[in-house]
């Protein structure tokens, strides 16, 4: 996942690091790469609600549960939060019942503003399909060298995966899980090339309703036994359907059908 960029201080973050040394480059990244981490925040959540990924009255995460989702530091989710409760597209509640809730009816205008462009798009077309090879890559040598313990962990990611309740959460085990793949591979230098690609990809990722995750955790539970069959056919198969729906499911393709 990305890593905020903050001062020394421990204070808010100025950018989010999406791109690093990436082939793709800065110039094809250049819409929420260049937002302060805070806007980028914002515009993932503004976009889950724009495609009522996120439903009017629905209650967000805690703050610390958000910036553990959205790899970002609390004080980020904290401010973000506050910024889209001040332009009405979240409400704040007190009390035991309380939280953050998506407003029953957000500001069309302001969430608007926080769309994104068609270069996001674009650029996010082309980490899945960097993602795509590496991943089929990784999950080959998996199926051939991953140990006993690394697939007794994966399985149980997957356990974790299917037991929770909010996108956050989930999003937390998913990127483990993955990472222990290509950690797995024994490909070493190869891998940390495609942990920097996860990393790039879920900078974009947004909240996504929990039953369509658990919906995909069963190619997690596919992929495990699997390897655990050391079938590399049938493994590669399977990462390649995984990441493939990337391209009609991740925010980019769902704008265009709005």
């Amino acid at each position: 996942m990305s890593v905020p960029d903050e001062d020394p201080a421990g204070g808010e973050d100025t950018a989010v690091r999406i791109v690093g040394d990436s082939p793709i480059g800065a110039a094809a990244l250049a819409g929420i790469d260049r937002m302060s981490a805070i806007d980028a925040v914002r515009t993932r959540i503004a976009m889950a609600i724009s495609l009522r990924l996120l439903q009017p009255g629905e209650r967000l995460p805690d703050q610390h549960e958000v910036a553990l989702g959205l790899s970002v530091s609390a004080i980020t989710a904290r401010r973000a939060l506050t910024s889209l409760a001040d332009e009405g597209i979240v409400i704040r509640r007190r009390g035991r019942n309380g939280g953050t809730f998506v407003a029953d009816e957000p500001p069309a205008e302001a969430l608007r503003e926080l769309a994104v462009g068609p270069t996001d798009f674009a650029a996010v077309h082309q980490l899945v399909d960097r993602r795509m090879l590496f991943e089929c890559s990784v999950t080959h040598f998996a199926a051939l060298t991953a140990t006993e313990a690394q697939l007794d962990e994966l399985e149980r990611l997957t356990a974790s995966m299917a037991a929770a309740t909010t996108w956050a959460a989930y999003h937390q085990a998913d990127e483990h899980f993955h990472r222990l793949v290509g950690s797995a591979s024994g490909l070493e230098s190869a891998t940390e090339q495609y942990h920097r690609t996860l990393a790039d990809l879920y900078a974009y990722f947004i909240p996504y309703p929990i039953r369509e995750l658990h919906a995909a955790n069963a190619d997690h539970v596919e992929l495990v036994a699997a390897l655990r069959d050391r079938d590399v056919v049938r493994s590669v198969a399977i990462s390649r359907r995984h990441v493939d729906v990337l391209h009609r499911t991740m925010f980019m393709g769902l704008i265009g059908s709005t």
